[in-house]
């Protein structure tokens, strides 16, 4: 494994975490560590993990946690954002659980600068499924073992989890479902999904540069979208059908969504007060399927990633997470009180 070196983001630090060879056949692989600011010991610490085209870049948000004193740390998956390699699929797989490994090297090695510290792990869009799923495993293989159920990971936050597919009810038949895996096996890199073509959409309603208030790389997010494909599809499809027979992530878990959802092709002054990209009934609906101690909060006129709102929303996510945290770092520092 690589050394600590200074990221693209001011006052960030990366480190390259290989993983291999790719078993979809896109050569060696990586995933790519950030850590704002400076190796510290701590009893607090959050690992991040985007969705499907994003990566992180979400500066205020890690500034948030660092002032309720989290340590912060964030996670670009393999083939997404930093981790990208020439002549990879961006965000290709086809098996979520593959994500596992970068995702327990990343926890060690938080455990290692923190202290251990407890970890809150944070998840957004695709990202909240794969870190579900993840969590959901890592309690079984800790519980067969014997181990703390509490160990390492103490709390998760989803932003707009990817719950269900969008879209009409034909894409959730299971005649559909079937049609999908039948065209995967023939050719998992074919696209069943082409990027949008214009500038409109819910990542125009984001980039500075178009009508929205953040500046991030177009290569690692670009507007319109990467292709989606039936290999990665499929992959999602197995995922959600999983979570919809129930989960047990193990830990309080807190879940943001907007209290709406718009079409994407919905003009800029309505794409900026809603989610644009998932169906908020899905969220709701399979919300309670992530686990025992749910606490789910819709916010209104929020967008997809509730953090990258109009101010009016965004204020009322982060209000809405801090009276969470209380509760969260309260619990934890008894069960650390108890536990010593």
């Amino acid at each position: 494994m690589t050394g600590w070196h200074p990221d693209v983001l001011p006052g960030y630090w990366q480190l390259t975490i290989p993983l291999g060879d790719d078993p979809d056949g896109e050569g060696d692989v990586v995933a790519t560590l950030l850590r704002r600011g400076d190796e510290v010991r701590t009893t607090d610490a959050v690992l991040a993990v985007h969705g499907y085209t994003d990566y992180f870049f979400h500066t205020p948000l890690a500034d948030h946690f660092a002032d309720r004193g989290f340590a912060f740390y964030a996670l670009d998956l393999q083939k997404c954002g930093r981790s990208w390699r020439t002549g990879q699929t961006p965000h290709f797989t086809t098996d979520l659980a593959r994500y596992d490994a970068e995702l327990d090297r990343a926890l060690a090695v938080i455990g290692e600068q923190t202290g251990p510290a407890r970890v809150l792990v944070y998840g957004h869009s695709a990202g909240g499924l794969i870190v579900s799923l993840w969590l959901d495993r890592l309690r079984r293989r800790r519980s067969s073992s014997g181990a703390s159920a509490r160990a390492g990971v103490t709390g998760l936050v989803l932003n707009s989890p990817f719950l269900d597919l969008p879209g009409p009810a034909v894409l959730r038949w299971p005649t559909t479902t079937a049609l999908i895996a039948a065209i995967a096996c023939t050719g998992v890199k074919r696209v069943a999904r082409s990027p949008s073509e214009n500038a409109g959409g819910y990542g125009a309603s984001l980039h500075r540069d178009y009508y929205g208030e953040f500046d991030y790389n177009l290569q690692w997010k670009p507007l319109g979208g990467f292709p989606i494909t039936f290999g990665w599809l499929r992959a999602i499809q197995r995922g959600l059908a999983r979570l919809h027979r129930g989960l047990d992530v193990g830990v309080p878990n807190l879940i943001l969504r907007s209290d709406r959802s718009v079409p994407e092709t919905a003009d800029p002054i309505a794409l900026q007060c809603g989610d644009a990209v998932l169906n908020v009934a899905h969220i709701a609906r399979w919300a309670g399927c992530i686990g025992n101690h749910s606490t789910i909060v819709p916010v209104t006129d929020a967008k997809h990633d509730v953090f990258l709102s109009m101010p009016q929303p965004r204020k009322v996510a982060y209000r809405q997470l801090d009276t969470w945290l209380d509760d969260y770092l309260g619990a934890t520092s008894n069960v650390t009180s108890e536990s010593g």
